[in-house]
């Protein structure tokens, strides 16, 4: 846990629901002034994958819905539904900031976890994944949910600011494979919303400050994590 306390690096993460009138108005401002990220597709947009651990006991939801500052999540995330990268992460989250630890692991560790064969990570020279064998074998640390979205995104250098607008947010019933070839997601969040999300480091300049600025808008505890868990209970009778 040494290693990784060494290398943290806490950003501001802001949060915010917006409708699509918003977003309209919003995200034209932001083509203005900002660029877009360098991953993103012809339509300024990239896939988003993410399958989301928790514990036996739930903690990563619970602590979250019991408005806990110090919180921590385990995913393992994936572009475009491509395994050509494929990343495990720690998002370290207290209050408004946050940081995370990523590596980089490979299909065959990613089949092995997604299988509980938890011991194929245990002589794994990486301290993250260390931990997270760590987890799976103590707290019983196994994949809950896949989380999905369109991710529309602009960054400025200065401040390392980075704006996104999450769309089409979606989960996977009854599926905790990401690489799967015939996975379909259904769904979580109506249409109508979108999630914005305003990152960087130690400040916001005032005219993107400025820029992002709406009557009615109000920062909100938006996490996608719970939204796809939350969704997945009400339409399976899930019981834990």
């Amino acid at each position: 846990m040494k290693e990784h306390a060494k290398k943290l690096k806490y950003r501001h993460e802001l949060k915010y629901y917006v409708n699509y009138h918003d977003y309209y108005i919003l995200s034209h401002r932001l083509k203005r002034i900002m660029k877009r990220d360098k991953h993103t597709n012809e339509n300024g947009e990239y896939l988003i994958s993410s399958l989301y651990f928790d514990d036996i006991d739930n903690t990563a939801l619970s602590d979250k819905l019991a408005g806990i500052n110090d919180r921590v999540k385990y995913r393992i995330r994936t572009y475009n539904r491509s395994d050509e990268q494929i990343i495990l992460e720690k998002k370290i989250k207290n209050g408004s900031h946050v940081a995370k630890i990523r590596e980089k692991t490979s299909i065959e560790i990613y089949r092995a976890i997604i299988s509980s064969n938890y011991e194929v990570i245990k002589n794994i020279d990486m301290p993250l994944h260390k931990e997270l064998y760590m987890k799976m074998k103590n707290n019983l640390l196994r994949p809950k949910v896949i989380v999905e979205y369109v991710r529309e995104a602009y960054v400025s250098d200065p401040g390392n600011i980075r704006i996104t607008f999450d769309k089409e947010l979606s989960t996977g019933l009854n599926q905790l494979d990401l690489l799967k070839s015939e996975l379909s997601t259904i769904r979580s969040l109506d249409e109508e919303h979108t999630i914005l999300e305003v990152k960087y480091d130690s400040y916001l300049p005032e005219h993107i400050k400025d820029m992002i600025q709406l009557e009615g808008l109000v920062k909100q505890s938006a996490s996608k994590y719970v939204i796809c868990r939350k969704y997945i209970k009400s339409n399976l009778w899930e019981d834990n």
